[in-house]
């Protein structure tokens, strides 16, 4: 169905193994698997709007996982945005020595990318979706688009689906679940420490 080797879509069979393989693939190109670093995950977006909730939502799933043991930093009660994402990056500075961030967000993109979910190697550039210039973060990112970009980005995000914004953000969730629990060695949870 689709011939991106970065992408999977949501809609597809066992989207979520799918989306763990390509996770683990890159963590392993990145040679995340052999190394010590933690894993850190960023989950960056607002609960404010709709489309923009997907960061939010993905670190909210993956904290109901008791047994999933990388930090989380960004959830719906506490999210990471434009705001303060200076401020909790330089938390993580603080008390992770060379972390692994893995970082969430979500995009815009084509009518034919709409409900699907690339996984690249590199830093997350935030609100470039809504051209906005924030500080690139992360060592891989994950983006799901949630709508069509090109013409009043901020209107568009408001009005996509909460459906599919769910969706997305829990087979995001199932897929870090598995790629993160395979690389890291299992440690005690460590809460994020938001305030």
């Amino acid at each position: 169905m689709f011939k991106n080797n970065d992408r999977i879509h949501v809609q597809q069979s066992r989207a979520e193994y799918h989306l763990y393989q390509l996770i683990s693939k890159k963590m392993e190109n990145l040679n995340k698997k052999s190394d010590s670093r933690q894993t850190v995950i960023l989950c960056i977006g607002t609960d404010r709007s709709t489309g923009d909730a997907l960061g939010p939502l993905t670190g909210t799933f993956l904290s109901t996982y008791h047994n999933f043991n990388a930090p989380i930093f960004g959830n719906v009660e506490k999210p990471v945005h434009a705001k303060n994402l200076q401020q909790i990056k330089k938390e993580i500075d603080a008390n992770f020595y060379n972390p692994f961030i893995i970082a969430i967000d979500a995009g815009l993109g084509k009518k034919s990318s709409v409900g699907c979910v690339d996984v690249k190697e590199g830093p997350l550039f935030p609100g470039s979706g809504v051209k906005k210039e924030l500080t690139a973060i992360g060592d891989m990112h994950i983006t799901g688009m949630v709508n069509v970009g090109g013409y009043m980005e901020y209107l568009v995000l408001q009005s996509t689906r909460l459906n599919l914004v769910i969706k997305m953000a829990r087979t995001i969730a199932r897929g870090l679940r598995l790629a993160v629990s395979e690389s890291q060695p299992q440690k005690r949870r460590v809460s994020s420490g938001l305030s």
